[in-house]
């Protein structure tokens, strides 16, 4: 019975341990998080409006003007998937590379394509390799990104490909941040742009229903573009930035989600060890009262034999 006791209370110290560490990283994933969240709201708005903006352009031009706007027989997909370094995020990096995975499978099965990965994050490298997917690049994944320099040269490359007829579609896999409780994998087509493919879903605030009806509204307005100096240089200028910035807010919602996804699960892990510990905590009572009444017995039994 001693040798229980002690036991018992050896894991309830350990869980205890665990779980300062757990409250520890809780509160810094909270804190990365409002930094994270708060960046991703002062850019989402001007993202969504830039990016309708060039749908609509698109819509509306015609695509001799820019190679950006020309859509090509699909034989080969560049895809960008966005992970994160570290683990302890619940499912974070799960949902995004099955829906990746699920995304390539369904691809070659239906088309037989060929699909080369853009990698940002460990975890996402450690998958595709085993996998035996073909990498051609990996940049590295800051904790947070705040400056759209960070990622220039993802953009870049992405860009200069698709123009070189290496890639005939870009797409890139990223999980939106809805909320702190609820984040969504989602695959989004960046070129060739063309508005009747587009996810409605990156960086959402309001419903679809509603977004729906905007949008729907301002595409029934009957209007021209003029372009001035001409359309090429206006077009050359413009839409390799305004990918660049939809790429630079893809990756600000999959740093929100993480942060959020790490809170969450160390708040739950922290919750956990606290109920293991309620637990072991009665055990060691029980156990220790137990020995109590061992002991109280042996006394009376000893003092009733020398009576």
């Amino acid at each position: 019975m001693p040798q229980l006791t002690r036991e018992i209370k050896r894991r309830i110290k350990s869980i205890g341990n665990t779980k300062k560490i757990t409250k520890a990283m809780e509160l810094v994933s909270a804190a990365k998080m409002r930094k994270a969240v708060n960046n991703v709201l002062t850019s989402r708005a001007y993202a969504d409006l830039a990016w309708n903006a060039v749908l609509d352009l698109a819509a509306r031009t015609e695509s001799k003007y820019h190679p950006l706007l020309i859509k090509r027989e699909v034989n080969k997909i560049g895809l960008v998937l966005i992970t994160s370094n570290r683990g302890l995020c619940g499912s974070f990096n799960h949902q995004i590379i099955n829906k990746t995975i699920a995304f390539i499978k369904q691809q070659k099965q239906n088309n037989d394509l060929e699909i080369e990965l853009i990698l940002i994050g460990k975890k996402g490298r450690e998958v595709m390799l085993k996998r035996k997917y073909s990498i051609i690049a990996e940049f590295p994944k800051l904790d947070i990104t705040t400056q759209i320099e960070e990622i220039r040269s993802l953009s870049h490359l992405v860009i200069e490909d698709y123009l070189a007829n290496k890639y005939d579609e870009v797409v890139i896999a990223y999980t939106d941040f809805i909320s702190s409780l609820s984040q969504k994998p989602r695959i989004l087509q960046l070129l060739p742009l063309e508005p009747e493919k587009q996810d409605e879903y990156l960086g959402e605030v309001e419903s679809a229903k509603q977004k729906g009806s905007t949008k729907s509204e301002a595409h029934a307005e009957k209007f021209e573009y003029l372009f001035e100096p001409s359309a090429e240089e206006v077009l050359s200028a413009m839409l390799p930035r305004l990918i660049e910035v939809k790429i630079y807010q893809a990756i600000l919602e999959s740093d929100a989600s993480e942060h959020s996804a790490r809170m969450m699960a160390m708040q739950n892990a922290s919750l956990a060890a606290s109920d293991m510990i309620d637990s072991l905590t009665l055990a060691y009572n029980q156990a220790r009262q137990a020995a109590i009444t061992t002991e109280l017995a042996d006394i009376s039994g000893g003092k009733a034999a020398l009576e």
